[in-house]
């Protein structure tokens, strides 16, 4: 394998056209440590017919040279339930994986590391829902994409960051629990006239910023376009020029073009555009993912010469969880409702 991994003229050849999409961001040093394992990873995925999905947060030599696709959470699930190939590679988090295989039952799945969870996802389970119907009769649970699978299937109906308002407005009533991310919960209670009880959980990535943040952004960066993810509390949102998805973030540089930018969100994701989008600058506010991170090339090609781990949900858990995601893509795209600047 040392052979194999070493960094050789052949190995260079193979994959001097993939560092091309990255030299923004990786410099020529650091590549050839990593390019042995992006050759090995790519043949092995032609000789045994399987993708990789990587999810936005992963770091550049992920996302853009072993991904066959990537995006959120809920585009990568389904990437996976179209795609042909009988064997997926998840470069994310658990939960996503979970989705992958709810949505996709005949595939394998595998995760290149079973302790990449994610502490949004870890803070309620299906039990705490139970408890919670018990508490609350006739409350209507809108679950956000971002959970196991356990809480999806005692779940009416799921929702992501993009489309959260519409899903909660679809329902038709006064009031509804969404959970589990409080500021999300918050954010979209702001935008429609429904009541939004909201359950404590966040993310451990996005709960760290602040309104001061973003202030000393603005401050050190004049001019500065800011960007934020809805899982940022609701006094961030209030200072961004625009809230939204990571795909909508992603859209929104793509399309506008702004001369310098600041994504509040997990910096990767600053990476892995700005090597797409070289005359933009990007101004990186560095809140890693720690579970993202557990996800290298050395364990997506061991998870490949292994088949390991593969995820597996319960067929009758994974059946009510399906429902719950199918009950929101009949919602339809999200309308237009963000601030933009």
């Amino acid at each position: 394998m040392a052979e194999v991994l070493a960094f050789t003229p052949a190995v260079a050849r193979e994959t001097d056209a993939l560092y091309e999409r990255v030299k923004t961001v990786i410099p020529r040093f650091e590549w050839e440590m990593h390019a042995p394992y992006i050759a090995e990873i790519n043949r092995l995925k032609r000789e045994i017919g399987a993708v990789v999905l990587a999810h936005n947060y992963q770091t550049p030599e992920i996302f853009h040279c072993v991904a066959d696709f990537s995006g959120d959470s809920l585009q990568l699930a389904r990437e996976a339930a179209k795609t042909d190939a009988k064997i997926i590679v998840q470069a994310g988090v658990h939960f996503m994986a979970e989705t992958s295989k709810i949505l996709s039952p005949e595939k394998t799945v595998l995760i290149p590391d079973m302790e990449a969870g994610c502490s949004l996802a870890s803070s309620i389970t299906g039990a705490d829902v139970r408890l919670l119907r018990e508490r609350f009769p006739g409350v209507p649970i809108v679950t956000y994409v971002n959970t196991s699978a356990d809480v999806k299937a005692e779940s009416d109906i799921c929702c992501t960051s993009s489309n959260a308002v519409d899903v909660v407005e679809s329902l038709g009533v006064k009031r509804v629990f969404m959970i589990p991310d409080q500021y999300l919960a918050a954010n979209v209670a702001r935008q429609t006239d429904v009541e939004v009880l909201t359950w404590a959980g966040s993310c451990e990535v996005h709960e760290r910023f602040t309104a001061d943040d973003v202030k000393a952004f603005r401050k050190s960066h004049p001019g500065v376009i800011v960007l934020a993810h809805p899982e940022c509390p609701p006094e961030v949102i209030a200072e961004a020029d625009f809230a939204g998805s990571t795909s909508a973030m992603i859209g929104y540089v793509t399309d506008k073009r702004p001369k310098r930018v600041v994504m509040v969100t997990e910096c990767s994701m600053s990476d892995n555009v700005a090597a797409s989008l070289p005359d933009v600058e990007f101004v990186r506010p560095c809140n890693l993912c720690p579970h993202m991170k557990r996800i290298t090339l050395p364990k997506i090609l061991h998870s490949l010469q292994t088949m390991t781990h593969e995820v597996l949900v319960d067929e009758k858990v994974a059946a009510r969880a399906r429902q719950a995601v199918e009950n929101m893509l009949k919602v339809g795209p999200p309308k237009p409702r963000v601030k933009a600047a």
